[in-house]
């Protein structure tokens, strides 16, 4: 990482490709991960080896679906899934208890649904299958396609950065094996609300391990410093922005952050559109402490009281999506929403 592109960005910008370089490049790619990860939780993400005709299939795919009239997007609404799985319209998704200012398409893993039984977890609900508007197969195609290849970026990602601080690189594979949970949203951002208010999303962090989100070059997303200001990331074409999550900042004692960020509605009309990816573990995952030869150091993970975070990596999850979409909750799940 050059000291030029850190300063134009305003993160660390990690080459994954440096990975597979010399000794003397591993080892300084094994330094930069190690820093970024550390002190910021965030970084752009380059050499990773998606291409562009890849982005493009999927960026093309999403314009279309957005572009469909409302009543077939709201045809595969959220609201027709016990899973989470579908179409949210705008402002019906929540963060830090207000609506968030966008649309999206919620997509995971092709699974067949999973009702949980009597003596099973209730996070078990969501796993199962995903909505696909009528007449837009290039969608399915390009979503479950950007969902394996991204799966293999992020596994590639994840044994680096436990490498560089000292971690068995496969610690966690088994906590991936089988189904890990993936998830894909498609978002657009459609400008301020008719009040003005500029939440496109609330100031959160990700729950599970690591975020690669796509983005368009529209301005929004902002990253909280440890000052508490929020820097703006600028897009930079051909990467990704990576997060680290707060299962990872748990499991080491705080070593390895998990940043605040959030989206500020872009002015007007304009349209914002991104594609956040999350690799995380199977739903029943325990997550151990991770073992590193800095885990003295740590200096313990962030507590929310209003935010309790379970080793079982399911709850976390369910609680989430309880919250953020009360509407599902209320229709499928009313009796755990309360």
């Amino acid at each position: 990482m050059s000291q030029q592109q850190h300063i134009s960005t305003g993160l660390p910008v990690i080459d994954l490709s440096a990975a597979s370089g010399t000794p003397e490049q591993r080892a300084a790619f094994q330094d930069e991960l190690n820093r970024a990860a550390t002190e910021v939780g965030f970084f752009h993400l380059i050499g990773h080896g998606v291409t562009e005709r890849e982005t493009a299939e999927l960026t093309e795919a999403m314009h279309a679906f957005f572009a469909l009239p409302e009543a077939e997007r709201l045809a595969i609404s959220n609201l027709n899934s016990p899973h989470f799985r579908g179409y949210t319209r705008i402002g019906d998704e929540r963060t830090g208890g207000r609506s968030d200012w966008r649309d999206q398409l919620d997509i995971g893993a092709e699974l067949p649904p999973h009702r949980p039984a009597a003596d099973e977890p209730d996070y078990w609900w969501l796993e199962g299958p995903n909505q696909w508007p009528a007449g837009l197969p290039e969608l399915r195609r390009a979503s479950l396609h950007w969902i394996e290849r991204l799966s293999a970026v992020a596994d590639r990602l994840l044994h680096e950065l436990l490498t560089a601080i000292g971690a068995k690189p496969d610690f966690y594979d088994d906590a991936f094996a089988g189904h890990p949970h993936l998830r894909l949203k498609l978002v657009r951002y459609p400008g301020s609300a008719p009040d003005g208010g500029g939440q496109g999303v609330g100031a959160h962090k990700d729950y599970g391990f690591l975020t690669l989100l796509l983005t368009d070059s529209v301005p929004g997303l902002q990253v909280e410093m440890p000052d508490g200001d929020f820097l703006d990331v600028p897009s930079m074409p051909g990467s990704f922005v990576v997060n680290l999550g707060e299962l990872l900042e748990v499991a080491t004692d705080g070593y390895l952050k998990a940043t605040n960020h959030r989206v500020v509605s872009p002015p007007g009309g304009r349209e914002r559109y991104s594609v956040p990816f999350f690799y995380n573990p199977r739903l029943d995952a325990h997550i151990e402490p991770l073992e590193f030869p800095r885990a003295h150091h740590a200096p313990g993970a962030t507590e929310d009281p209003a935010n309790p975070l379970y080793a079982e990596f399911g709850r976390n999850e369910l609680k989430g999506y309880l919250r953020a979409h009360p509407e599902v909750a209320k229709r499928h799940h009313a009796e755990l929403a309360g």
